[in-house]
């Protein structure tokens, strides 16, 4: 099927994309620090960027985009056209996300990952709920923490990957 778009249009729609201070991370930012808790942006020298640090709690959480992370949820759609670009794209960052937790782990940070599916869309949960969560993960010990159903898009995967269990 052929994209209903100029592809200097796409081009120019996927470069508007951006990978920080998206609206699932504001709601976030802005309800956490309604809570009471402070914390450092985009943790540069940390792996993976994480979105939200919590350096006194060890903590860190991460607003993740369902597509760009390949979450099996009503938001995520395998693109129809240049499929195999995507489908090397999504695998990978699936595959870098594992990496960069298994690596965050073995540095001792907790952390959590919320699901954009969670904020928006027909899974969305409340937002008091939501942060609900977030605070309790904070306040807690938990070493890890999916805030939203945990599944990943396993066609996107080599079939040595599905297996790994850091994901």
């Amino acid at each position: 099927m052929p994209d209903v778009v100029a592809p200097e249009v796409r081009s120019r729609m996927m470069a508007g994309i951006r990978g920080r201070d998206t609206r699932p991370e504001m709601l976030l930012r802005k309800g956490l620090h309604g809570l009471g808790w402070r914390y450092r942006l985009h943790g540069r020298t940390i792996a993976g960027k994480p979105d939200l640090v919590f350096p006194g709690r060890k903590a860190l959480i991460f607003a993740n985009g369902c597509f760009w992370h390949g979450h099996d949820c009503h938001l995520f759609k395998w693109p129809k056209t240049r499929a195999e670009f995507w489908r090397e794209k999504i695998g990978a960052n699936i595959r870098r996300d594992a990496r960069v937790l298994e690596q965050l782990r073995a540095e001792g940070w907790r952390v959590a990952e919320v699901w954009e599916c969670t904020l928006k869309g027909r899974e969305r949960r409340p937002l008091e709920e939501v942060l609900a969560a977030c605070d309790s993960f904070l306040r807690g010990e938990e070493r890890y923490c999916s805030i939203g159903v945990h599944r990943r898009v396993a066609a996107a995967l080599p079939p040595d990957a599905e297996d790994n269990p850091s994901q």
